[in-house]
């Protein structure tokens, strides 16, 4: 039997191996059964017991390796990015819509349901840590400090799950639109390429390390569960699930915010130098001298101040009637209107009155 101890959570501790060990072999004793052998593999650690991510260019070969074709060079994106200046993306802030309705309030209610479910998976304390810092700054940056692996691991599973939700939205309204033998209005590609998008920052940050057994296992339990929720709230209330994922978005600007803070004082050393891999500089059209893991967290993070703004502008609207602002002609294009980039950018998203 062999097992991937997680780099964070309670399995990531010194003593973790131990208690593993000791569990497993009572449970098996007394199911009659005991492991052959067990083999433990650890991260590679640092000063200070610090978990580290690998982010060799022999890494990043072989996680995605190239298959080269007689007649095929290269595949391009489906959706092209649209160009993000780095004034409109420093412009981009931490925001939060209150919740007006009933509907609000659920949606709002179950992302802090699965906000704390998400702390506790990757070890992730900020709430506690702010406290402590106030009484105690240097025992705050011991005991809840996050490093570059507990910021992978945190980041490959946020996108890991934040990909499903543009992907079922799609599907059902897709489905709807042939059962009804009516368009759609343009709602399905905006909600595809969301989660296009969203595949794409976990691609890239797959380009960076590697999960484990145990990281895989949650993702795949998460996104079973995810995916069926999902599926079954959509077609209770389109409504609350936009909003649900507006608030979900303001989640991950507020964890990527952090992690650029963090860069900036010095907390993450190893992402100071690291350069962005290949497939991010394509996708996002990277310009020379802004290819760093910095200007790298800058782009995702602008990507969800994007997806957090849309589906509260989806939330707001016909869910059946109204045509999906965002890919529409307008009439008086002197004013702001909702746009694919950063040019008009709404934190909290936009009334129906202001484009419909």
């Amino acid at each position: 039997m062999s097992f991937r101890t997680a780099t964070c959570g309670v399995l990531a501790s010194k003593q973790a191996p131990v208690h593993f060990l000791k569990a497993l072999n009572g449970a098996s004793t007394r199911a009659g059964l005991r492991p052959s052998f067990i083999v433990i593999h650890r991260f590679q650690t640092t000063s200070g017991d610090r978990r580290t991510i690998s982010t060799a260019d022999s890494s990043t070969k072989e996680f995605f390796p190239k298959h080269p074709t007689e007649r095929l060079s290269k595949t391009e994106a489906a959706w092209p990015h649209p160009i993000y200046t780095c004034e409109q993306m420093q412009a981009v802030t931490i925001a939060h819509r209150e919740a007006k309705t009933m509907s609000d309030r659920v949606a709002f209610f179950a992302v802090r349901v699965l906000r704390r479910g998400l702390d506790f998976a990757t070890g992730y304390k900020h709430d506690k840590a702010v406290a402590l810092n106030k009484r105690d700054p240097a025992a705050a940056n011991k005991k809840y400090a996050m490093d570059e692996g507990k910021y992978m691991i945190r980041n490959v599973f946020l996108e890991s799950v934040a990909g499903v939700p543009g992907m079922v939205a799609g599907m059902l309204r897709h489905l709807r639109s042939m059962r009804q033998m009516k368009r759609d209005n343009g709602w399905i590609e905006t909600l595809l390429e969301e989660s296009y998008n969203e595949r794409m920052h976990l691609l890239t940050f797959l380009q960076m390390t590697k999960p484990g057994w145990f990281m895989r296992l949650m993702v795949l339990g998460a996104q079973g569960v995810w995916f069926n929720a999902l599926f079954a709230a959509y077609l209770i209330s389109p409504r609350t699930v936009h909003r649900f994922v507006g608030y979900l978005e303001e989640e991950a600007v507020i964890t990527y915010t952090r992690q650029i803070a963090d860069i900036d004082a010095g907390r993450l050393p190893q992402w100071e130098k690291l350069q962005a891999p290949e497939i991010a500089i394509d996708y996002w059209k990277m310009p020379e001298g802004h290819r760093t893991m910095r200007d790298l967290l800058m782009y995702i993070r602008a990507d969800e101040s994007k997806h957090r703004e849309v589906n509260h502008t989806l939330g707001n609207l016909d869910q059946n009637q109204d045509p999906n602002p965002y890919v529409s002609e307008y009439k008086d294009l002197t004013k702001p209107h909702p746009t694919k980039g950063l040019e008009h950018l709404r934190p909290t998203g936009w009334e129906r009155n202001e484009v419909i």
